[in-house]
């Protein structure tokens, strides 16, 4: 059924949970790596990812990007208007198609918010995160955006399931 986990974790999905739960491997074959380590085929880990996914148990897949450590000296979250919302996308493939671009997601109006298109741009410098974007409004054909830059960087984690005080 999807949306619906019915069913317990195995020994094995929760040493998969806990994997996933983490960073990902930094080589040309991650999902191979974690099977190998679990002792399961490549194969079984996407099946088991997928089916989670379908279930609802996994809602999103996301990477986090620490700008600084890949060289980003500026980052900037720009939103944007459309209007026409069944461009939505269209235009986020347009948007997201720019490397400097990590994150492109869709949010919902809000009273006195009608920007719908989120993009988080990365660059070396304040003076190439406003060429990039004055190039993406270009290409997407618009008028109506924000830059909203950032000035602090938050810590970045993630939920944990299955974890140390889980395992004693």
């Amino acid at each position: 059924m999807t949306g619906e986990h019915t069913s317990t974790f195995s020994a094995k999905e929760k040493e998969l949970i806990k994997i996933l739960q983490g960073d990902l491997p930094l080589c040309p074959e991650p999902y191979r790596q974690i099977a190998d380590s679990l002792d399961l085929s490549e194969e079984e880990v996407l099946e088991t990812i997928g089916r989670w996914k379908d279930e609802g148990v996994i809602r999103r897949f996301g990477a986090t990007v620490r700008h600084h450590e890949v060289g980003y000296q500026a980052n900037c979250m720009v939103v944007w208007k459309l209007e026409d919302p069944s461009l939505h996308r269209e235009t986020g493939n347009i948007l997201s198609s720019f490397p400097q671009v990590s994150h492109c997601y869709r949010r919902p109006v809000f009273d006195g918010w009608p920007y719908t298109l989120y993009t988080m741009v990365h660059g070396g410098s304040r003076e190439e995160i406003e060429k990039t974007v004055s190039d993406m409004a270009a290409a997407a054909g618009i008028r109506d955006y924000r830059k909203l830059y950032s000035v602090r960087e938050w810590k970045k984690t993630s939920m944990r399931y299955f974890g140390i005080k889980e395992d004693r």
